[in-house]
């Protein structure tokens, strides 16, 4: 069994699930934020979700309120922006943290699989990381990379449904 179908996470509901969930899934890991230059990145991540869902694609958001304090509301004004401002339907989680000792370990996971620029840290909101069906991180993308310039990435894994990829760091 792959490492990551065994973390726990809880959605912005407040329901503990398993990334076993998710299982034979392309993920699109994202940490989030509502009060970010790159907020807009929502309306992307949304249109991504929705134009590949039907093929296997799932975006999952993670608000994070360790950068510049742009993510300081409860559960429920998060809930209400993303639906209120960028019409948000894929799944969202509770707050966590993706750097330091209260690191979640799916973002600890992720990150010493796919190493960014900075090393195993996450320099700001809305770093996406790329799984493949099997669960293995593919690819990490820097905040400053736009949903839809991933879609090429996106088109690979989900037509190589099944097969193994070796992790690609970005």
């Amino acid at each position: 069994m792959n490492k990551l179908y065994d973390y726990k996470i809880t959605t912005i509901s407040g329901q503990e699930i398993s990334l076993d969930t998710y299982r034979d899934k392309v993920l699109l890991i994202v940490n989030t934020a509502s009060k970010c230059g790159f907020t807009p990145q929502y309306a992307g991540l949304e249109k991504l979700y929705q134009t590949y869902r039907g093929q296997g694609l799932v975006v999952l958001g993670f608000p994070c309120n360790q950068f510049a304090n742009q993510e300081p509301g409860d559960l429920e004004s998060i809930k209400q922006g993303c639906l209120l401002n960028y019409g948000v339907t894929f799944p969202m989680f509770s707050k966590i943290d993706v750097n330091g000792k209260e690191t979640h370990p799916l973002f600890k996971y992720l990150k010493e699989t796919l190493p960014g620029k900075l090393g195993k840290r996450i320099p700001w909101n809305f770093t996406k990381f790329l799984v493949d069906h099997d669960g293995v991180p593919y690819k990490r993308f820097s905040s400053k990379v736009k949903p839809e310039e991933i879609i090429n990435d996106i088109d690979a894994l989900l037509k190589k449904k099944g097969s193994h990829h070796t992790p690609q760091l970005g």
